[in-house]
C-alpha cells in the first residue's frame, strides 16, 4: 500500500494519520497511526480511526445536479452547465439589487487556501460584503475577547502539551474527553503529576469524571463564577500586583467591579454552593501555574464575549498569562476554526487577520489581488444576520455555501430554512447530499479531505498540511476549482486552483497582519511537522497591543437572554456526542460509526415530575420550535436542565437566535424550554 502523512477530517486537534491505499484503489483506504505528529502522538478516537469510511460511499455526489423548483426533480449537468446557471443567476441577481445581492457562507472546515480564495471571490471577484462562516457560531466570542484583551487571537497561545505543566487546570464549558479524545490524555498526565483539574459544566460528562472538582452552574451562569472567584482572590491577598502593575492596564477598576461578588451571591446565581466557589478560589491561591480554559459551553451565549473577558481577567489577576504551563487559551472546535476565521470568510476581515475597514490593511490585500482598493466592499452582516436576511427587501436573493450544513447547525433553525427556500438562487458545494444541499437550486460535488491537498491551522495556531492520498471520483472537483471557475465567469481577476500556489498568496496578502503567514511553506511545514504562526508561545514578553500591555475590562453579569417562565421553566443545552460531529453530515453517513440518533437527556427529579421513563418519547419545545426524542433519564445533569445533542435536525430548531452584542455569537447553549411526555 502506499501510505501517505495526513490529518483527520474532523476536530481542531488535527490529529496527524497516516492513509494506506492500494494500488489502483482496489480496497477501501486504512488508517494508521503517525506516531511522531506531537499532538496526538499515533492516539485517534473512533472518528479518526473511522475516518475513511465516506469513501466508496453510494452517498457520494459525482456530478452536478440542478432542482426544478416546478416539480422538485433532480437532474444531473455538466460542470459548464452548472457553472454557467451559477453565474447567470449572479448576474441576474445583481443586476436587480446590486453587488450585495449576492451572499456567500463559508465553513471552519474548509482549508486556509478554500476560505482565502472565499474571501477572494467574495470581495474582488463579485465585490458582495455580504460573507460570513459557520465559525461565528464556534470561536467567535473567545476571539473577541481575546483581541481586545491581548490584541490577538489565537486560540491556544502555547502547546497542548503545556497543559500537562499546570499545577491547577480549570476547564469552563468544555467535554474535550468526547469532543476531541486524544487531548484527555493530557489531564491524565496533569494528574498523575499531581496537579488538579477542575471543570464547570451542567452536566456530569466523561471529562467531569477525570476532575478533582466539578462545579454544575445553572446554564448561563459562568461569568458570575469567574466574578466571584476573582473576588475570594483579591480578598486573599492572592493576585500579582508586580504583574499586574507592570503588564496590564484596567486593574482597579476590575478589581472594584468584583467587590460585590461575595460566594453567597455568586450561589444565587449559579447554583453552585458558596462552600464550593471557595474551594476553587482555594485551589487557585498560590498554585505556581494556573491555566484555564474556555469551550463552547461558556462561549455560545449573548454574553460569551464578556464571560470569556471574565475567566481572562481572573488568569491576569494571577499573573499567569505568558508564562508557560499557565495562562488563557481557547478549546477551538472546528477543524479548521483558528485558521478559517484568519484569511477572509468572515464579514469584518480581510486576510491576515486583518480589518475590512483599515485603509492600510485594504491597500495591502488590494495590491496583492491586483485590483483598485476602492473596489472592495466594507463590512457585511455576521452569520446570523446574513441568514435572517436571505430573501428579504435589501437582503442577498442568492447565495453560494460552501462546507456549511446551515439546515442542521443554524440557530433557530426553522425560521433560517424559510428564509433559505425565499433565494431566488442557492447554490451548495458537497461532498454529499446534506440537508442544505437538498434545499439548492444547484448542488456541487466537492472532494473530501483525503482526496485534496491543504492546510489547517489546528487549535495550537500550528498550520499543519493535509496531503491528498486518494483520486478524486470522476466528475468531483475541489472547491479551489469551483471557485476559481465562477471568479472566471464574472470577473477578470486571476485565482489558482493550485493550493501550493494559493498558499503562497495567502502569506503574501497575510504579511505583516495579526496572523501573519509570509514565512510559513509546504516544505517548512513537512519538515517540522507543522508551524506555528507568531511562534510556539505567545505573550511571554508583551502582549500584542501597541503599548504591549494587557487590557482588564470591567464585565457584568447580565444572564441567559431568555430565562425558564411557568410556560417554559427549564433550560434546554445543546451539545456534542463522542461518536458525531457538528452537523453529522459526514459522520452519520461513516458505518463504523453508531448513528442511534437524537436523544434528550434529563434528571430523574425531572421525569419523575412530568411523568416520563427512560426511553419514553419526550417532546421538547420552546419559543422557536418542537421536537421528540426519546428521554435518557440520568443522574449527571441539573435537576433544572435538559440537553439535546446537535448532530442530527431537530435540536437547533429549539435554540435561540439572540447575539453577543460584540462577537455576534448567538446564544446557542441556553435558552428557555418546556418537556412533556409525547
Amino acid at each position: 500500500m502506499t501510505e501517505t502523512q495526513t490529518h483527520c477530517p474532523y476536530c481542531s486537534l488535527q490529529c496527524g494519520m497516516r492513509l494506506g491505499v492500494a494500488p489502483g484503489g482496489r480496497r477501501a483506504p486504512e488508517v494508521s497511526a503517525w506516531e511522531e505528529f506531537p499532538v496526538n502522538q499515533g492516539a485517534l478516537c473512533r472518528k479518526g480511526w473511522s475516518a475513511a469510511g465516506l469513501h466508496g460511499s453510494r452517498d457520494r455526489l459525482t456530478s452536478p445536479l440542478v432542482r426544478d423548483r416546478t416539480t422538485g426533480e433532480w437532474s444531473a449537468v455538466s460542470w459548464d452547465d452548472a457553472l454557467d446557471r451559477v453565474a447567470d443567476g449572479i448576474r441576474t441577481a445583481q443586476a436587480r439589487g446590486g453587488p450585495d445581492a449576492v451572499a456567500v457562507f463559508g465553513g471552519g472546515g474548509l482549508t486556509n487556501e478554500k476560505a482565502y480564495s472565499l474571501g477572494k471571490l467574495a470581495r474582488a471577484a463579485l465585490g458582495t460584503s455580504q460573507i460570513d462562516y459557520n465559525g461565528r457560531w464556534c470561536m467567535s466570542s473567545a476571539a473577541s475577547a481575546g483581541i481586545r484583551a491581548f490584541g490577538v487571537d489565537r486560540g491556544l497561545p502555547f502547546p497542548l502539551a503545556d497543559v500537562e505543566e499546570a499545577d491547577v487546570l480549570v476547564l469552563v464549558g468544555s467535554n474535550l474527553a468526547e469532543t476531541m479524545p486524544p487531548a484527555a490524555r493530557h489531564l491524565d498526565r496533569l494528574r498523575e503529576r499531581g496537579g488538579r483539574v477542575v471543570v464547570v459544566d451542567p452536566r456530569r460528562t466523561p471529562t467531569a469524571d477525570r476532575a478533582d472538582l466539578h462545579l454544575q452552574p445553572v446554564p448561563g451562569t459562568d461569568l458570575a463564577l469567574a466574578l466571584g472567584v476573582l473576588h475570594l482572590l483579591v480578598a486573599a491577598g492572592a493576585v500579582d500586583e508586580d504583574y499586574l502593575a507592570t503588564r496590564t492596564t484596567g486593574w482597579a477598576e476590575v478589581r472594584e467591579s468584583v467587590a460585590a461578588w461575595w460566594p453567597e451571591r455568586v450561589e444565587r446565581v449559579t447554583g453552585i454552593e458558596a462552600t464550593e466557589v471557595r474551594a476553587l478560589a482555594a485551589l487557585l491561591t498560590g498554585s505556581p501555574r494556573v491555566m484555564v480554559l474556555t469551550a463552547r459551553g461558556a462561549e455560545q451565549h449573548s454574553t460569551g464575549s464578556d464571560t470569556v473577558l471574565a475567566w481572562i481577567n481572573l488568569a491576569l489577576a494571577l499573573g499567569m498569562v505568558g508564562r508557560r504551563g499557565a495562562g488563557y487559551g481557547c478549546l477551538t472546535g472546528q477543524g479548521n476554526g483558528q485558521g478559517g476565521r484568519e484569511h477572509g470568510q468572515k464579514a469584518d476581515q480581510l486576510p491576515g487577520y486583518r480589518r475590512i475597514d483599515d485603509p492600510a490593511a485594504r491597500a495591502h490585500v488590494a495590491a496583492v489581488w491586483g485590483v483598485d482598493p476602492d473596489s472592495l466592499p466594507g463590512p457585511g452582516r455576521s452569520a446570523y444576520e446574513l441568514l435572517d436576511a436571505l430573501g428579504t427587501e435589501g437582503g442577498p436573493s442568492a447565495m453560494l455555501v460552501l462546507g456549511s450544513n446551515i439546515v442542521v447547525s443554524a440557530p433557530r433553525a426553522s425560521h433560517v430554512t424559510a428564509r433559505l427556500e425565499a433565494l431566488d438562487l442557492l447554490v451548495v458545494g458537497d461532498v454529499v447530499m446534506s440537508e442544505t444541499a437538498a434545499l439548492a437550486d444547484v448542488v456541487l460535488p466537492v472532494t473530501q479531505w483525503s482526496e485534496e491537498t491543504g492546510t489547517m491551522t489546528n487549535l495550537e495556531g500550528r498550520v499543519v498540511l493535509r496531503q491528498r492520498a486518494i483520486t478524486p471520483p470522476r466528475g468531483v472537483r475541489s472547491d479551489l476549482d469551483v471557485i476559481a471557475g465562477l471568479a472566471s465567469r464574472l470577473s477578470d481577476v486571476p485565482f489558482s486552483t493550485d493550493p501550493e500556489e494559493v498558499f503562497a498568496e495567502l502569506g503574501r496578502a497575510s504579511a505583516g497582519g495579526a496572523a501573519d503567514y509570509s514565512a510559513i511553506t509546504y516544505d517548512r511545514i513537512r519538515d517540522e511537522g507543522g508551524v506555528f504562526w507568531g511562534g510556539e508561545r505567545l505573550f511571554a514578553e508583551s502582549f500584542a497591543h501597541p503599548d504591549g500591555r494587557a487590557r482588564m475590562l470591567v464585565v457584568e453579569h447580565r444572564g441567559a437572554a431568555e430565562q425558564p417562565c411557568a410556560d417554559y421553566p427549564v433550560h434546554l443545552t445543546t451539545g456534542r456526542v463522542l461518536a458525531h460531529y457538528q452537523s453529522g453530515a459526514q459522520t452519520r453517513r461513516v458505518r463504523a460509526l453508531p448513528d442511534d440518533g437524537p436523544f434528550v437527556e434529563l434528571h430523574p427529579l425531572l421525569a419523575g415530575r412530568i411523568g416520563v421513563a427512560h426511553g419514553d418519547d419526550l417532546r421538547v419545545s420552546t419559543r422557536r420550535g418542537t421536537m421528540t426524542a426519546p428521554a435518557r433519564v440520568v443522574t449527571t445533569i441539573r435537576p433544572d436542565t435538559v440537553f439535546v445533542p446537535f448532530h442530527w435536525v431537530g435540536a437547533n430548531r429549539l435554540t435561540n437566535d439572540a447575539l453577543d452584542p460584540v462577537s455576534r455569537m448567538p446564544e446557542l447553549k441556553v435558552c428557555a424550554a418546556q418537556v412533556a411526555h409525547a
